[in-house]
C-alpha cells in the first residue's frame, strides 16, 4: 500500500473538506484516516491516504493539491509515508 500523508492549512472557509476530498475520490485516492481541527478561525487537517488504486503519481498528486490549495485560499502538502516517519522519529 503506498501511504501518503496530506496536510492542509489556512483560514477557515466554506468548502474545504468538500474540494479535497473530491479530488481525492475523482483522483481514485482513499481516505485511510483524517483530522480535523478549527482554532481561533484557522483550519487544519491531516489525512492518511492510501494512492495504490490511483493512475496519478506521488509527483501530479502532490502538484494538483497545492495548486487546488491556491485556489481555495489554503496550503496544501504532501508527503510520502516513508520520508513523514523518518522525519518524525525520536
Amino acid at each position: 500500500m503506498k501511504k501518503t500523508i496530506i496536510t492542509v492549512v489556512g483560514k477557515d472557509t466554506v468548502g474545504i473538506i468538500a474540494k479535497v476530498c473530491t479530488y481525492l475520490a475523482e483522483s481514485s485516492i482513499n481516505i485511510e484516516d483524517i483530522s480535523q481541527t478549527i482554532v481561533q478561525g484557522y483550519f487544519n487537517m491531516m489525512m492518511i491516504v492510501d494512492t495504490n488504486k490511483s493512475e496519478k503519481h506521488f509527483g501530479q498528486i502532490s502538484e494538483e493539491l497545492k495548486a487546488l490549495g491556491e485556489e481555495i485560499g489554503v496550503v496544501i502538502k504532501c508527503q510520502k509515508e516513508e520520508i513523514f516517519d523518518k522525519m518524525h522519529r525520536i
